[in-house]
């Protein structure tokens, strides 16, 4: 048996009937090795979490859930895109790690008319004039935890703010959020290769700028490396760090108490009051050993999206027509709280602004401190042509 091939059920592999009708099949595709594995990694779990507390199932379907890696190589990203919809015959791609990819598994994937539901990236494209009706995301637009941080800073006052970002598409739109938000003035707005790992550089124009504080965003093992490196510095008393998709969950461990200080936007946190998201926080601390990241909440909501929209067409899939409709009008308890659908196929939320602060057990953990926006959408839906 193919070692990417996973079965996942209860307790153990799970024997799949031969029709098609009689099951589900999902290619999940990203980024497994490399420094930035971290978030690849936290999505794959939260996906298997989701699917072993279904008992294997998908709206009653059993599941069939092959995981590739994308390497975070835009051309192995097409590769599998085509192997799922040729070879693999996906009844949905989900999963899915950096903007850049999803920008290039995106053509194949909706042109053939796969179900493409996205747990992580979500390009300002995809959300507004290039939307379609076969992509969904759990997750976010690129823009939103940036424009909750924009927000927050204007309702601050704060001005001269230092901006740094990795220069990609994600880089690109979370920068245009904060703007989106804050109008206040701007020191620098800097964009670094996005394999770069010493910010040492760029540190140095920090430290000699006229800043008030600096906003960056640098996520998995690249925000590891800049938030460490930025404490090192002895930047942290002289210019306040502010972030999005940069410090969490996921990330904490490895940086540790030079994380302390610093104010986050978020969509989710661990100690969210409500039932499922402590069903799901206790489930993925038992299984994994540590304490999840928003994208594990994503990756789990990806599986609860199809397990609601599998039932509302009783298992048939093939009704492709059907299938659609039923994920864009599911709705369903998430750890963050009700799920559904803006007109675009991407979520409406709540965001929040909060700061990295040590827990009880002396641990760094972010804590809530207040809603930046409330029930908010994005800002592509109104030129997107679904309505």
């Amino acid at each position: 048996m193919d070692k990417r091939i996973l079965l996942l059920a209860a307790a153990g592999l799970l024997a799949v009937p031969a029709h098609a009708a009689d099951k589900i099949t999902l290619g999940f595709m990203s980024t497994l090795s490399g420094p930035n594995a971290i978030i690849g990694t936290e999505i794959r779990d939260g996906m298997q979490l989701a699917v072993e507390q279904l008992g294997g199932k998908i709206g009653g379907l059993p599941a069939r859930v092959i995981v590739e890696d994308d390497q975070q190589k835009a051309d192995v990203a097409r590769q599998l895109a085509e192997k799922f919809v040729q070879s693999d015959k996906v009844d949905a791609a989900i999963g899915f790690s950096f903007s850049n990819l999803m920008l290039a598994v995106y053509k194949p994937l909706v042109d053939a008319k796969t179900v493409t539901i996205s747990s992580n990236p979500g390009p300002s494209q995809l959300a507004g004039k290039d939307c379609s009706p076969y992509f969904f995301s759990t997750s976010w637009q690129g823009d939103n935890w940036a424009e909750g941080m924009g927000a927050y800073l204007q309702k601050k006052g704060l001005q001269n703010i230092y901006l740094i970002a990795p220069n990609y598409a994600a880089g690109k739109d979370v920068i245009a959020g904060l703007k989106r938000f804050y109008k206040g003035s701007v020191a620098a707005e800097v964009y670094t290769p996005l394999t770069q790992l010493d910010f040492s550089a760029e540190l140095s124009q920090i430290k000699s700028s006229n800043a008030s504080a600096v906003f960056a965003f640098y996520p998995g093992g690249l925000g590891v490396q800049f938030v460490k490196q930025y404490a090192q510095a002895g930047l942290k008393d002289k210019f306040p760090l502010y972030s999005a998709y940069t410090v969490d969950e996921s990330t904490l461990p490895a940086i540790g108490d030079d994380a302390l200080g610093l104010i986050v936007a978020t969509s989710w946190a661990p100690d969210l009051d409500n039932a499922t998201n402590k069903k799901f926080v206790s489930g993925f601390e038992k299984k994994y050993g540590r304490v999840p990241a928003p994208y594990a909440v994503h990756a789990y909501d990806t599986i609860m999206l199809l397990d609601t929209a599998v039932k509302a067409v009783n298992g048939k899939i093939e009704d492709k027509p059907a299938f659609l409709a039923a994920l864009r009008k599911a709705q369903f308890e998430s750890p963050r709280g009700a799920f559904k659908l803006n007109t675009n196929q991407f979520p409406i939320q709540t965001f929040y602004q909060g700061e990295v602060k040590k827990g009880a057990d002396g641990k760094p953990r972010i804590v809530i401190q207040d809603k930046a926006l409330e029930n908010y959408g994005d800002a592509y839906a109104q030129t997107c042509s679904m309505k």
